[in-house]
């Protein structure tokens, strides 16, 4: 296996924006030529866009752009910025009049972290679209992960700061990559060890309270105390898959979130995995999905890695100064 970037797979293209000031921003994935689209919803508060277009059921096989985005619902606003792009280029689904550019999307909630009065908009989604390239994509606290928390059992005060990860592997000519915003209620743990790397501090703000453990010990509290959560991600794949197969590698991406982030799809969180799928080569669903897993796993400890402190929130570098990777 060999290590890729995300925008390794010729025609993928990633874009960010942000508002530092106000603590949120947007990342978008773009394939101007389409790719096969499929989507896999795990979490039991999701704010999506298109996903019911991806079902294979239904008429439209092939995704333009995935955008990411922070501001919970308000969020969505962006992929008007997204489809005024593409359609200046003429790309998307010919409908005779127009071509109408087919923007999946999912959104986090980080209202509570800036200024909550600001949130992406179609000017910041038409932004993104603007920044994106074949370069390697930035990660941390940057674009849709500009806002992002994680580990909030105990209250937004004793979270840390989560951000965008990516990472890739190639597999003779079959190549899978990851791209996410983490947002999790739950903590980030080392799936190699199990143990928390980032997540909720403890009152002391020394160690981690472990939210499994704080989550079981409040089993009977049905007080909800904090609901901006959610992990929002993209595989892509230069294979060549049908929209069920898609769906399916999406749904086999969802193990990577269950081993880097504990726990995942709690009723407040909204994960959400969309897949891309170029079709240059032929590939195995079941091995795209194992790979998917993989290169999940990874782009969720590589987001906490790489993310900065903002707005009071600690990263992954103060507790960790010896292992941080930067930005």
């Amino acid at each position: 296996m060999e290590e890729i970037l995300f925008t390794a797979i010729k025609g993928i293209k990633v874009g960010h924006a942000e508002n530092l000031e106000a603590a949120t921003g947007c990342t978008v994935i773009l394939c101007e030529e389409g790719a096969v689209g499929g989507v896999d919803v795990r979490g039991g508060a999701p704010g999506t866009r298109e996903t019911e277009l991806l079902n294979p059921l239904n008429l439209v096989e092939k995704l333009h752009a995935v955008l990411l985005a922070g501001g919970s619902a308000f969020g969505l606003d962006a992929a008007a910025g997204v489809m005024s792009y593409l359609e200046e280029k003429g790309i998307g689904f010919d409908v005779g009049v127009t071509t109408v550019p087919i923007v999946g999307a999912a959104v986090l909630f980080d209202l509570l972290v800036g200024d909550y009065k600001i949130r992406p908009d179609k000017e910041m989604g038409y932004k993104a679209c603007e920044n994106a390239s074949s370069q390697p994509p930035l990660q941390g606290t940057i674009g849709a992960g500009t806002g992002a928390t994680i580990g909030k059992c105990l209250g937004p005060e004793y979270a840390m700061k989560g951000g965008v990860g990516s990472y890739g592997i190639k597999v003779g000519d079959l190549m899978v990559a990851a791209l996410v915003a983490v947002n999790s209620f739950g903590d980030v743990v080392d799936p190699s060890t199990g143990e928390v790397i980032s997540g909720a501090l403890s009152p002391d703000g020394l160690s981690f309270a472990n939210t499994e453990k704080v989550l079981l010990q409040q089993y009977n509290n049905n007080k909800n105390l904090f609901t901006g959560n959610t992990t929002i991600g993209v595989i892509a794949t230069n294979g060549k898959l049908t929209k069920a197969g898609a769906s399916k590698v999406a749904s086999m991406a969802h193990n990577g979130y269950a081993r880097s982030i504990r726990p995942a799809h709690t009723m407040v969180d909204g994960d959400t995995i969309f897949t891309m799928a170029t079709g240059e080569v032929e590939a195995d669903i079941s091995a795209t999905g194992l790979l998917a897993a993989k290169v999940m796993e990874e782009a969720v400890v590589r987001a906490v890695k790489h993310a900065t402190s903002l707005d009071g929130l600690k990263c992954y570098a103060d507790c960790h100064p010896e292992h941080s990777e930067g930005s």
